[in-house]
């Protein structure tokens, strides 16, 4: 009886999990193991494929905002989506005397909110197509749908895609990008 019971109820709790998108796990980005109980910062350090990234934002001073309790959404280029750049612009970009410029670039890809790729989704749809997202950096994004892919168009036409979405932290969410999305200068 005990043993039926048991088993009943793990069968339960397995049904529940597949079930749950709470409780879904976290893909890996760049080879890495993405936790929910860290913050951004703390799991794209662990990202083969953000070094770039994370090396940006250390020189643009940003590593405590980006730690602290958010919420934040941060559409995050990969080490190719900065390679796409011109050459020299990335070191140019991490030198102290261009940091305002760097901190305007890389708080462009991040939204004072939670936003998981449905919810992103739902408003695209419900905006008939286009969404604009206001970023802490000022800029406006405008989110639209490729197929099943969520796209962003910065403010000099440049479109990043949503490669890997809805990689959960404790802070907020990360949605992988493959482009880098520049302000109007």
């Amino acid at each position: 009886m005990t043993l039926r019971i048991l088993f009943a109820c793990s069968l339960t709790a397995a049904a529940f999990a597949a079930a749950s998108p709470v409780l879904a796990a976290n893909p890996a980005v760049g080879g890495a193991a993405m936790y929910d109980n860290k913050t951004i910062v703390e799991n794209a350090a662990n990202s083969k494929d953000h070094t770039t990234l994370v090396a940006a934002v250390k020189a643009a001073g940003l590593v405590d905002t980006l730690s602290g309790p958010g919420p934040f959404t941060v559409f995050a280029p990969t080490n190719a989506a900065f390679a796409k750049l011109p050459a020299g612009t990335v070191d140019s970009l991490v030198k102290p005397e261009n940091k305002a410029k760097l901190t305007k670039i890389l708080t462009c890809h991040v939204v004072s909110a939670n936003a998981m790729s449905g919810a992103i989704a739902k408003m695209i749809a419900d905006d008939k197509g286009n969404h604009p997202v206001k970023t802490v950096g000022g800029c406006v994004l405008q989110a639209k749908m490729m197929g099943d892919k969520i796209t962003l168009t910065d403010e000099n036409g440049n479109v990043a895609t949503v490669t890997i979405a809805d990689v959960k932290q404790s802070n907020g969410v990360i949605h992988v990008v493959d482009t880098v999305l520049l302000p109007k200068m």
